[in-house]
């Protein structure tokens, strides 16, 4: 299908990480790519007059519960959703049921994606068997299926002996190694950020040592070993600081962030509010003005939306037996646009960076771009006129979010990935 977007404001970050500025044009797409100019009469002509052409976004860690708990989202309706808020690649983690760590599974997951064509799905093995923390997954396996990375996520790689054996043996098959940091011993049976509120409701507190500890020990072995890491969810000063301080030592440690850590602090939890709890925790107003300067200055690379979905009844319960974290798929670019380039706290450019070009570049993918023989991923969006979330709208199968009712700008109107039309 021959496709021109016409009259729009194009983006592009590889341009925009050269100085280029956005210009009013047109993009073209043939064969599942961008072109110069098309063979033929447009099957389609899309007039985006007043709109933003942009690169399709990529999400380097997300949840799709498929296989095995498909109640709460699967492959098919987490890719709408994907779809729907402007993504059209898409990283999910292993922690399925049964976890993805062998090859059979990763086949399973590639194939089902490819039927369902609302965004491209990519694979991430466990580090571990299990994800476990005891002996190494089948890595090897797993890459010639088609993982992109390796992470046992929602859970962290308890020993600093199995982690450098991770990130040696990734390094065999260019695999990125990413981390969930946390030490289970400062972390165990909390519920929420250990602070002020902690206490005022009553509830087991997570330090942020918990997170910052993992994080150090990660950018250590970074540095023994020339290899790189890539800290999952950063959410406290205290890790900003030490990648930052490693960054500058020139270790190869990249880091991301989740729209949640800069809109929200723990006084989101206030009532019990279970739709604000999560993994990391949401943490001080301190540490939401880390993460901002960390997006600022490069600390934190990337934007991931740590999409999670859990059924209404996982949630609608005690806080304490309420499951931890929040859907993001259909926020993300909301609340980025709204938060950080509307207030001016990040270039537009800069903020597509976060979640284009850095991501792809971390998951090894020739993406993230508008350029002429890249894959024809991309978004249309409205970045003038405001939107309030309706979490009843989305497509996902689960409705776990603390930002129903608000009021954004920036919204996706149009995905289309590898030319075809994906949400419209």
């Amino acid at each position: 299908m021959r496709i021109a977007l016409t009259n729009g404001l194009v983006v592009d970050p590889i341009s925009a990480e050269t100085g280029t500025q956005p210009v009013t044009g047109s993009v073209l797409i043939e064969n599942e790519k961008f072109v110069d100019k098309l063979s033929g009469p447009a099957d389609r002509t899309i007039d985006a007059g007043g709109l933003h052409i942009l690169p399709g976004l990529i999400d380097a860690h997300c949840h799709l519960r498929d296989p095995g708990q498909e109640y709460k989202e699967d492959i098919i309706s987490g890719s709408k959703s994907a779809a729907q808020g402007g993504f059209t690649t898409i990283a999910c983690m292993p922690n399925t049921k049964p976890v993805c760590d062998h090859a059979a599974l990763v086949s399973y997951m590639r194939e089902k994606a490819a039927r369902a064509g609302f965004a491209r799905v990519l694979p991430i093995g466990a580090v571990s068997k299990g994800q476990q923390g005891r002996e190494l997954a089948e890595i090897g396996l797993m890459a010639e299926a088609g993982i992109v990375a390796i992470s046992d996520d929602g859970s962290p790689v308890a020993t600093a002996d199995l982690m450098r054996k991770a990130m040696l043996y990734a390094s065999h098959f260019n695999l990125a190694v990413i981390s969930h940091c946390e030490d289970l011993s400062l972390a165990g049976g909390g519920q929420m950020n250990e602070g002020i509120w902690s206490t005022i409701l009553g509830l087991k507190g997570i330090p942020s040592a918990a997170e910052s500890v993992m994080v150090a020990r990660d950018c250590q072995l970074a540095e023994y070993t020339g290899l790189p890491v890539h800290i999952a969810h950063v959410s406290c000063r205290a890790s900003i600081r030490i990648i930052r301080e490693a960054k500058a030592r020139g270790v190869a440690v990249t880091a991301e962030t989740c729209p949640h850590y800069f809109v929200l602090s723990e006084d989101a939890c206030q009532g019990f509010n279970t739709q604000a709890k999560m993994n990391p925790p949401l943490r001080t107003p301190d540490d939401v003005q880390a993460v901002i300067e960390g997006l600022q200055d490069g600390t934190i690379d990337i934007i991931a939306t740590d999409h999670a979905p859990h059924h209404e009844d996982e949630k609608a319960c005690e806080f304490a037996l309420a499951s931890n974290g929040i859907v993001g798929f259909e926020t993300a670019f909301g609340l980025g646009y709204t938060l950080l380039v509307k207030t001016g706290l990040l270039s537009l450019n800069h903020w597509l960076q976060t979640m284009t070009t850095r991501p792809a570049r971390l998951l090894r993918q020739p993406l993230g771009t508008l350029q002429p023989g890249s894959s024809a991923d991309v978004v249309l969006a409205d970045l003038n006129n405001p939107w309030t979330f309706d979490r009843n709208q989305m497509a996902s199968k689960s409705r776990n979010t603390p930002f129903h009712g608000m009021e954004l700008f920036g919204r996706p109107l149009m995905t289309i990935c590898e030319g075809r039309i994906t949400y419209d």
